[in-house]
């Protein structure tokens, strides 16, 4: 099978070929308050050994998506596993989704668990934010790896925006994906590898999008968090410094996010160490977990000393699984 070439759907085994115990994590629901999203209920599974560290997902994923991950971090330190507000079996208020109000809660999440100052990963949309956080609130996170997020104005987010700004769209978008959810899940996740696919994959991720309100919380993000008008002034920040060590992860090739993106950030931030996977999408953390996790443990485990004023030399790596 070619890299990005979907299987039938028909053909989709019922559990995964890798088996995983993401399952079995003992899950606890946390109560996150902030002034913005209110008080909102989340689950979040804790496992492992260590000092903490914060796994954050992204767009339409939920923390499930960490699940092949979660016992080479867990060797290593205490994960911290929870679904974003608004997405997977969190809480979903009838609010705004626009990117800050996102970030500001991850860490509200960070307060209610009592881990602020954590290291952190965050995948797709889950690292935009967790770098949009580090420029609000310095003190939130001790290092951060982003795993081949978005974050500059493309042209498809401007596409996007413009349909989604359309009377009725938010009715056209549930419809579309109401018509069979779990399918429409199938052919808007791409793998390297396609062949990993199951349907238990997408049963998961098409929990939240079976009820109005779930539909509702995946249109604003869509719309808001991914608003490309809000991205130049994230890019402007990047420009006048990153408060914390970070780490860039990109695949070489993806049809989601273009690995130029985290040529671009990196660009803006020389000091980042960026590491470019081959055979990976941007979601290596599945297609590629041996070589995710070969890049980024060195950086998570080494000394987080440095202040955002001392410059520290870029560094490029590649790595396959």
């Amino acid at each position: 099978m070619r890299p990005f070439q979907q299987p039938a759907y028909s053909s989709l085994p019922a559990t995964p070929h890798r088996p995983h115990g993401f399952f079995d994590l003992h899950v606890q629901r946390v109560k996150v308050t902030d002034n913005h999203f209110g008080t909102v209920s989340t689950p979040c599974r804790v496992v492992g050994h260590g000092p903490p560290l914060l796994l954050v997902h992204g767009l339409m994923t939920s923390g499930y998506s960490w699940r092949y991950a979660v016992a080479p971090l867990a060797a290593h330190f205490t994960l911290y596993i929870p679904d974003m507000v608004g997405s997977g079996e969190a809480d979903m208020p009838d609010v705004s989704y626009a990117p800050d109000h996102l970030a500001d809660w991850l860490g509200a999440l960070q307060d209610a668990l009592s881990i602020r100052g954590c290291a952190a990963i965050g995948n797709s949309m889950g690292g935009y934010l967790a770098m949009r956080l580090a420029l609000r609130q310095p003190d939130a996170m001790s290092r951060l790896v982003n795993l081949h997020s978005p974050g500059t104005p493309m042209l498809r987010l401007h596409a996007l925006h413009a349909v989604l700004s359309l009377p009725g769209s938010e009715g056209v978008l549930r419809w579309l994906i109401r018509r069979d959810v779990e399918r429409w899940v199938f052919k808007n996740v791409h793998y390297y590898d396609e062949s990993i696919k199951s349907l238990e994959e997408t049963i998961e991720y098409a929990k939240p999008l079976q009820h109005r309100e779930g539909i509702r919380s995946f249109y604003r993000i869509l719309k808001e968090t991914m608003n490309p008008a809000e991205m130049p002034a994230f890019l402007d920040g990047l420009r006048h410094g990153f408060p914390i060590p970070l780490q860039l992860v990109y695949a070489e090739q993806d049809p989601m996010v273009p690995p130029a993106v985290g040529e671009r950030l990196h660009a803006l931030r020389p000091d980042a160490q960026l590491v470019q996977l081959s055979q990976a999408s941007h979601f290596a953390h599945v297609d590629a977990t041996t070589a995710f996790i070969a890049a980024v443990l060195p950086f998570l485990q080494a000394q987080s000393v440095r202040s955002s004023s001392e410059s520290m030399p870029p560094e490029s790596a590649t790595a396959t699984d």
